[in-house]
């Protein structure tokens, strides 16, 4: 009975410890927020399209959070080319897998995906 409480008690101080952490032993991350999100999608908007939410005009060029669940985000980057890209975030990992859309000609393609830590400041 002794070694049995023993061996459960073990079993469970490694559960607790475990499930801080993340699928290589680092800490678990809190996920990205729609405020994290944003600030990812807009560096990586910058950097790819050239887009200064300072200089633009928001009625032409904008990035805005469309919707969200639990477990995702849907941002969308309007383009001054009227072209939009939707971004769908994994709240937990923060890939988001893309997809250009232009209205104009009725056309949608996946464009691939993106790892939203890659555009986090300090990285």
């Amino acid at each position: 009975m002794k070694k049995s409480l023993s061996i459960l008690l073990i079993l469970l101080l490694a559960g607790a410890l475990l499930a801080g952490c993340g699928a290589k032993g680092k800490p678990a991350e809190s996920g990205f927020t729609k405020e994290t999100a944003l600030e990812a999608v807009g560096s990586y908007c910058r950097e790819t399209y050239g887009w200064d939410p300072e200089e633009s005009d928001p009625a032409v060029m904008y990035l805005e959070v469309s919707e969200e669940t639990e477990t995702e985000l849907l941002l969308i980057f309007r383009s001054y080319t009227g072209a939009f890209v939707h971004f769908r975030v994994d709240k937990a990992t923060g890939i988001a897998a893309m997809t250009e859309v232009v209205p104009a000609l009725g056309v949608e393609d996946e464009a691939g995906t993106i790892d939203l830590h890659d555009y986090l400041p300090g990285k």
